[in-house]
């Protein structure tokens, strides 16, 4: 039976507002999960500072309160700070935590904003080396955007945090509150392991601590299923100002954690030493993916001459030159419901989404010359089996039309905006469908975007080895995922 602090979890998470949780990032620690993150921490002695931001109903500090208990001599005093802006909460948390107040552990609950809390302190910091630094922190931080202009956005620069989220948010500041050798487990979705957008984050996290430790919910329903979430999560312990080893790498499929796999992996299959990007790898098996193993998949796009880019239409914008159906001054435009396995297909009648696009001065500069060219799809849906669903633009669909649109839906691989030599594209679109390649791409995305500069990170064979795989793909003209599979490898052999 779930303990009376579970059961009021499960009755908050079922009857609060689907619009104020939107609107606070709120999304409550189940038991489980709680149990694990606080089982992370590894054994140090003293006095303890626990930081919980985000509380919610303290589920997390309790976890870590219980494992404090089970092992008596494992700290001197404990403080903990619970910081919880919901204040309809506050009841519960206090009840939670009370518990545990006693000579040897100190409680305090703050009502106030984290953000601005923490960034003023930080600044005080800078003038009082009094201020004190916490030893742990252990979060389940709000998930919701930050506005570029917003207060919270420029708080966070005041103490040079960059990032477009709260929950990344939430672990930088932490991270800047923690004292040498402090502690940080968080759950915190995937999403910050890859893309523009998380690169400051990612640099701020790995110039302050070591990671040491990644687990993997796999399954995107069970992490916070009662709120139906479906973000794949990452537990992640990180060490401030650690010496980077090592990384302990598991798994589990739901927050049972009935089946936790573990790996551990030397940092350089973590973060590339060659990615400027600094995208983190979550490799989920301990063996190396074909692409790793291979040392003929070694070629950047630059190095093959190739540029990838995505769809520059965006429909939206370009409403009013829009057209269901060609006409004489239109030319194709191109979505990604125009490309299947049988090839391209256009234009589609009675498609929901326009076949083609007015051809003026307004629209000119966003059109590309006809040819050959290689897209992937941008966004997949969550039960898709592959992430990345790469396919060959065909000139011949297209009549005698000079040029093509392609709308923001599509990345598309060209050689300066013009197309690439037929068996170019075709074996770029093998290389990209091969099994090799989805699970390499797995292991630093978590979502089921597909961006550009995720492109440009993955490495591809030589350019005659692509048009190889093209020659094949033609002499072939129907091809399996086995027979992909299997060509690549005898191609690299």
């Amino acid at each position: 039976m779930p303990s009376a602090l579970e059961q009021a979890r499960m009755r908050l998470s079922k009857n609060t507002d689907a619009e104020k949780k939107s609107q606070l990032g709120q999304f409550l620690t189940p038991a489980s999960t709680a149990a694990f993150m606080a089982g992370l921490f590894t054994t140090t002695g003293g006095d303890c500072r626990l930081l919980d931001a985000g509380a919610g109903i303290g589920s997390l500090a309790a976890a870590f309160l219980e494992q404090r208990c089970a092992e008596a001599s494992r700290f001197g005093h404990v403080h903990v700070d619970a910081f919880e802006i919901d204040r309809s909460l506050h009841e519960q948390l206090a009840e939670t935590l009370s518990r545990y107040r006693s000579d040897s552990c100190s409680i305090a609950v703050h009502g106030n904003d984290f953000i601005h809390t923490a960034v003023d302190a930080l600044l005080c910091d800078l003038f009082a080396r009094s201020f004190p630094k916490y030893t742990h922190a252990i979060l389940n931080p709000p998930y919701k955007k930050i506005n570029s202009k917003s207060a919270h956005r420029l708080a966070l620069r005041r103490v040079g945090i960059e990032t477009v989220n709260l929950y990344s948010a939430f672990v930088a500041l932490a991270v800047a509150a923690t004292g040498p050798g402090g502690q940080i487990v968080a759950i915190i979705p995937r999403s910050f392991c890859n893309g523009p957008y998380y690169r400051p984050f990612r640099e701020f996290i790995l110039e302050r601590t070591a990671i040491r430790h990644m687990h993997l919910l796999e399954s995107r329903r069970n992490a916070f299923r009662d709120d139906n979430v479906l973000q794949e999560n990452i537990v992640i312990r990180l060490e401030r100002g650690g010496q980077q080893g090592p990384v302990t790498v598991s798994t589990s499929t739901d927050d049972t954690f009935s089946d936790v796999l573990t790996h551990v992996h030397p940092f350089k299959r973590i973060v590339l030493p060659d990615d400027p990007e600094q995208f983190i790898h979550v490799p989920t098996s301990s063996g190396q993916t074909a692409i790793e193993l291979c040392p003929a998949i070694r070629y950047t796009l630059a190095d093959l001459g190739i540029k990838v880019s995505t769809g520059p239409v965006v429909d939206f914008r370009l409403k009013a030159h829009l057209r269901d159906m060609p006409g004489p001054s239109t030319v194709p435009l191109l979505y990604p419901a125009h490309f299947s396995s049988n090839g391209t297909t256009w234009p589609i009648e009675g498609s929901k989404r326009p076949n083609a696009i007015e051809r003026n001065a307004e629209t000119t500069k966003w059109l590309y010359p006809t040819g050959f060219y290689c897209v992937v799809r941008r966004f997949s849906s969550k039960e898709e089996r592959r992430r990345i669903v790469a396919s060959v633009v065909e000139p011949i669909a297209f009549g005698d039309a000079p040029v093509l649109g392609f709308e923001n839906h599509l990345n598309l691989f060209h050689e300066d905006k013009r197309g690439l030599p037929e068996h170019l594209a075709r074996g770029l679109a093998v290389f990209l469908n091969t099994t090799a390649v989805d699970e390499t791409f797995r292991r630093f995305n978590g979502h089921t975007q597909v961006n550009a500069a995720d492109l440009k990170l993955i490495r591809y064979p030589s350019r005659q080895a692509l048009i190889e795989l093209g020659e094949w793909a033609i002499q072939r003209g129907h091809f399996t995922q086995a027979m992909i599979d299997d060509k690549l490898g005898t191609l690299l052999e």
